[in-house]
């Protein structure tokens, strides 16, 4: 494989100057400055092992959107699921297409497509991480409030694969993030000793109040997602996290919430919250579109 393949594995691949290039390419992007069709002609090959809304129609539109066009692959849609191996899917999707992205549970098949594709290969989604996702959520947050870099962003729920990605994030955008994870669900302590050898700003604790206090940015996530098999555990254990208007007070007069969506209501975030003034999930959701326009660009220059 040649060593010039530009793959989206994880933010904390990249440094800091070339994750902002992206942020300013989608804000570009989504100001209409598209420059024509950069990617005529170009096919990007989607595999889901995991159902999707947003990463899949995101990823449709805006290859369309700069000229090229998607396959989308389901689980029963080729050989993957039934024996043949990860990397010689790879060496075959890379005879037919010019990028692929995957949305699975297991990291390791990321990795493993990736070392064996000779086209650059994008993580749409894996249940260690979800960087594509925190892409747009930096670009969301940074129309609204300007620069992120010396904020305070809040997580209030499970340590998951988007406090993964928020813990990249805040090493590379250099912002203050506060995590506050029950012990049960903490994010794992390699991922925080990694921040910490890099001088990343992060707080671990178990008091939502302690996270959430004058920060500028509150976020969250379900409690129970695809293949959790502990609802009721969750529940219990995560109630105290919710998001709600008391919590929410406690943040700073001018702080946005944000959620990855789906979200369920009344559990990890009160409507009153989700719907209400401070919320910019809807233009978050939207800046999936333009943050990953900004990273297939990236992929394929």
């Amino acid at each position: 494989m040649s060593n010039t393949v530009k793959h989206f594995l994880d933010i904390d691949r990249f440094d800091g100057a070339t994750l902002r290039a992206m942020i300013e390419q989608g804000l570009s992007f989504k100001n209409g400055k598209t420059n024509g069709t950069p990617l005529k002609g170009k096919t990007l090959v989607m595999i889901f092992e995991k159902p999707s809304t947003r990463t899949r129609v995101s990823f449709e539109v805006g290859i369309q959107q700069l000229g090229g066009h998607a396959v989308v692959l389901g689980e029963r849609d080729s050989q993957l699921g039934r024996g043949e191996s990860i990397a010689d899917t790879a060496r075959v999707l890379s005879r037919y297409g010019d990028a692929i992205m995957i949305r699975t549970d297991d990291p390791e098949k990321l990795i493993e497509l990736s070392a064996h594709a000779s086209i650059p290969v994008i993580n749409g989604l894996t249940n260690d991480s979800h960087p594509c996702q925190i892409m747009a959520d930096i670009m969301t947050f940074e129309e609204h409030r300007g620069s992120i870099a010396g904020k305070t962003v809040a997580w209030s729920g499970d340590g998951n694969n988007m406090v993964t990605s928020w813990v990249h994030a805040a090493v590379r955008f250099g912002f203050t993030l506060r995590l506050a994870c029950p012990d049960t669900f903490r994010p794992a302590q390699a991922l925080l000793d990694w921040a910490a050898g890099e001088k990343g700003d992060i707080v671990l604790t178990a008091d939502p109040a302690e996270a959430v206090k004058d920060a500028d940015l509150v976020t969250t996530d379900v409690w129970v997602s695809m293949g959790d098999e502990d609802a009721d555990k969750r529940h219990q254990k995560l109630s105290p996290y919710q998001i709600n208007d008391r919590m929410m007070g406690l943040a700073k007069p001018d702080a946005v919430f944000m959620h990855c969506l789906p979200a369920h209501r009344e559990e990890e975030v009160t409507a009153s919250v989700i719907d209400g003034p401070q919320s910019v999930v809807w233009d978050e959701a939207e800046n999936r579109l333009h943050a990953q326009k900004a990273i297939l660009a990236w992929c394929l220059s």
